[in-house]
């Protein structure tokens, strides 16, 4: 007999909630908006309402069930995964004592420097673990921003929580501090987590901070654990609220990339970009070898029972969306002009860093370069050259992966872009000259709805889940003839990439990279 669950997927504009049949897959979904805040007068702000969020949750799920046309009591569990690190500072009961910081608030990049410089000069091992600079994005540092700027408050303050543990924590009408369910992937990628060191660092490095740190790990208790444990159960409040039946099982969440990937139908040696506005690119490794400028290396973060690797790109979408709003075009439009064009054949090579350098090189400084323009070039060209661009530094991370110990075995392209842009995944497997899977469809709550059936009995690992739930896969194989040029043309991007990209790069003869690039177009055109 087939049973049903509700998979949940906060992203930074809207919930949506699908209703996945263990048989059928997914039988009907609902999304809801919520606001997010934002000031002129500071485009670093960017926070959202707790009560906003709990709100818009329940107009999806009911909009769900009535999609679906089930009755809320059918449903045998519910599990939830969020934006991250989006922060929340609460009270003794957990009462929101301000808005989140969301995870593109980078209002903390004072506290993130002041956070890498005395890691860096303590040699706290922990800031090896995450990319070897600490980001503004992330826990601590949102939380110490806060604590600054808000003394009026702080007798008041409690802990801190990763929305994906606040909303479980919610559902399940837990009000303890320390009985607090702490996801291993949101604490562990965002906050210095890792059982490997007993934990967080140790104080007298958080103390050398800002003494307002001090004995700050004692305020985040609670139980931390890996996805398929349980988080609590749903309560007859929130129960009533959103249509369903008290005591559905909710396991510990997660951060939506990492779900996706599993949604995405991801494997032990696989890797996904999740490529939307920006990329974030999650693996699956056997190892728990450093991998130096990474994100995260942490057991049991996206599959419970191997190591999570997470990277990724500042932007990329955002770069397409940027290149075409300046042209006075739209990205379908200058899409439509690339279809039929070749690897190089532009002589434009492409440095994508328009919002910075997430990964290898953690460089929040620099910004986006386009090498090689001639006065006939026009937007489409710009628009190929970055969509190359995205693929090289796509590499660079694969490589620096491989390099660490990390097996790929297969690279799946998730997210809204793939789904739109079989120019893009066939540029992507030319590249990295390896074959791109492609679920064939939307893969958003899929991970959630996972790890619900886990909770529920239904399935006894995440990979059988998989092999019932999960998308069939449209497979680009890459060019031989493509890929040759790629591996020229990424040759002379990464020289660029670690040269340009580090202030205190060893110098580096670049004097090749243009007469290469035109000699590389010409072959191009001249094989038509």
């Amino acid at each position: 007999m087939s049973e049903l669950v509700a998979g949940v997927d906060f992203g930074t504009l809207s919930v949506r909630v699908s209703l996945v049949d263990s048989e059928r897959g997914p039988i009907g979904a609902g999304t809801a908006e919520y606001p997010l805040h934002r000031k002129k007068e500071d485009p670093d702000f960017a926070t959202q309402r707790h009560s906003d969020h709990m709100d818009a949750l329940v107009l999806a799920m009911r909009k769900a069930l009535a999609t679906a046309g089930v009755k809320g009591e059918q449903v045998a569990a519910i599990a939830l995964d969020t934006t991250g690190s989006s922060v929340v500072p609460v009270g003794k009961k957990l009462e929101p004592l301000d808005d989140y910081y969301l995870w593109c608030d980078h209002r903390a990049w004072r506290e993130a420097a002041q956070i890498t410089e005395v890691a860096r000069a303590r040699g706290v091992k922990a800031i090896d673990w995450c990319g070897g600079v600490y980001s503004s994005e992330w826990g601590f540092a949102k939380l110490l921003h806060w604590l600054r700027n808000n003394p009026g408050r702080r007798r008041e303050f409690a802990t801190a929580l990763e929305h994906c543990d606040m909303v479980a924590a919610t559902l399940a009408g837990i009000k303890a501090v320390e009985k607090i369910p702490r996801s291993v992937c949101a604490m562990g990628h965002k906050w210095m987590w890792n059982r490997l060191w007993g934990g967080f660092p140790e104080n007298e490095f958080l103390r050398a901070v800002d003494p307002l740190l001090d004995g700050i790990a004692q305020k985040l208790p609670g139980r931390y654990e890996t996805s398929d444990h349980i988080a609590g159960e749903l309560s007859p409040e929130w129960a009533g609220k959103l249509g369903l039946r008290a005591g559905l099982p909710i396991p510990v969440g997660a951060f939506d990339a990492h779900w996706d990937t599993l949604g995405a139908g991801a494997r032990l040696q696989d890797l996904v970009n999740v490529i939307g506005t920006s990329t974030c690119i999650v693996g699956i490794s056997d190892s728990t070898e450093l991998v130096p400028g990474v994100c995260g290396v942490v057991p049991g973060s996206v599959h419970p029972k191997y190591t999570g690797i997470e990277a990724g790109l500042s932007a990329t979408g955002d770069i397409f969306e940027a290149i075409a709003r300046r042209a006075g075009s739209s990205l379908g439009e200058l899409s439509k002009k690339i279809a039929n064009y070749r690897a190089g054949q532009t002589g434009l090579l492409r440095m994508t860093w328009d919002n910075g350098d997430r990964t290898v090189l953690v460089n929040p400084e620099l910004g986006g370069v386009t090498l090689g323009w001639k006065l006939t070039h026009g937007p489409e060209d710009e628009l190929f050259s970055a969509i190359e661009g995205t693929g090289f530094h796509t590499r660079v991370i694969l490589e620096r992966m491989e390099q660490h110990g990390v097996t790929i075995r297969r690279v799946i392209n998730g997210g809204g872009i793939p789904q739109k842009n079989g120019k893009l995944n066939q540029i992507y497997a030319d590249i990295l000259n390896k074959p791109v899977l492609v679920p064939e469809g939307d893969v958003t709550s899929l991970g959630s709805a996972i790890f619900a059936f886990m909770a529920a009995g239904t399935f006894p690992s995440v990979e059988k889940a998989q092999d019932a739930l999960c998308r069939k896969f449209t497979v680009f194989e890459p060019n031989a003839a493509s890929a040759a040029v790629y591996a020229e043309l990424f040759a002379l991007y990464r020289k660029l990439y670690f040269s340009m990209g580090q202030r205190n790069a060893p110098a580096t003869a670049i004097g090749d990279v243009l007469p290469e690039l035109r000699r590389i177009a010409a072959n191009v055109w001249g094989s038509q």
